[in-house]
């Protein structure tokens, strides 16, 4: 068992599977986009699984695979089958935009994949574009619509809230729940990696910025009740409307902070692990695989080094990161 200086037991390890992405969203990447790792710089498939078992004879149990759009990486399939073989692994769930998805549900369930959270941020297929600047809304949501069917549930729908942008569809968004099984959590804007200008007819700093706590105000009228939160739900508090079929829930990394229950670390595109989102503190893995040297005290020392939490209320919300969200796994 992983057990960092505080008491917390670390059995949940985020990979970015690659940096690429299909998709150039707004609050992910810069307007002209971002430069891709190259080949030599990213883990290779048997790199990945070397990290896997490593952790999982730790005590790591639950795997999340990201991005980037993890459904880019050519050898999601055998990674996949592989992962959910290994001994100690019992869930693995995936984060994706779900464009690809429709064609990818049904494989990825045969492959082993318990789950899926999917990005969706608008209903509206104009603005669809507008965020992501590539996307077309129909693939994401007949993506949407394979992965339930396939029985990759429960589905979770992630919708980043930027205040100007799509704040005026929270009712619209939480009311998807009403009808659908689905669980749907509103996130706070994150500070990391994109806090440049966007581009034309796009809500600049530091106007982007909307509280879980404003949400809440938003959402009032919906009577929202305090609810179980469904399998895998991480930091989400949990609520439902009365008498709908899913829930909504709030993930507030910044205006109602849960770093008190954290139980994550993360590795990054080109191998590096970290242990909390928000320090730029890293180990490097890639280096120790190629290396050939055992891991497993490199993972030790992550945990180690995991701070209580991260300070952004005292740093005005800015964070000391080179790295995009896509680098180091959303």
């Amino acid at each position: 068992m992983l057990t960092d200086p505080y008491g917390r037991v670390i059995n949940y390890l985020r990979i970015s599977l690659t940096d690429r992405c299909n998709l150039r969203c707004v609050y992910c990447m810069p307007q002209g986009g971002a430069k891709w790792l190259p080949r030599a710089q990213r883990l290779s498939n048997d790199e990945i699984l070397r990290v896997v078992r490593s952790a999982a004879r730790l005590g790591i149990s639950k795997i999340r695979l990201t991005g980037g759009e993890p459904l880019v990486y050519p050898e999601i399939l055998s990674l996949v089958r592989e992962i959910t073989t290994t001994p100690g692994i019992t869930d693995l769930s995936l984060t994706t935009n779900a464009t690809l998805l429709k064609n990818l549900a049904e494989p990825l369930v045969r492959a082993g994949l318990n789950r899926v959270n999917i990005s969706l941020d608008t209903l509206d297929p104009d603005k669809f574009k507008r965020i992501t600047r590539l996307g077309d809304f129909s693939l994401a949501w007949n993506g949407i619509l394979a992965a339930e069917a396939a029985g990759l549930t429960p589905i979770k729908l992630n919708a980043v809230v930027v205040n100007g942008l799509n704040d005026d569809e929270l009712v619209h968004l939480a009311h998807l729940t009403l009808e659908h099984p689905w669980h749907l959590r509103f996130i706070e804007l994150m500070p990391i990696g994109n806090t440049d200008e966007w581009g034309a007819e796009l809500p600049a700093e530091p106007s982007r910025y909307l509280s879980v706590q404003q949400m809440r105000t938003a959402l009032s009228a919906l009577n929202l009740q305090p609810d179980v939160a469904p399998a895998g739900n991480g930091p989400a508090r949990t609520f439902r409307i009365p008498g709908a079929r899913g829930t909504v829930g709030f993930i507030s990394p910044l205006g109602e902070h849960f770093c008190q229950t954290c139980n994550r670390l993360r590795l990054t595109a080109d191998g590096k692990l970290r242990a909390c989102l928000f320090k730029t503190g890293e180990i490097d893995l890639r280096s120790a695989i190629r290396e050939s040297q055992p891991l497993e005290p490199f993972i030790q020392e992550s945990v180690l080094r995991k701070p209580a939490g991260h300070e952004l209320w005292l740093q005005k919300m800015s964070v000391d990161s080179s790295r995009l969200m896509s680098q180091i796994g959303g």
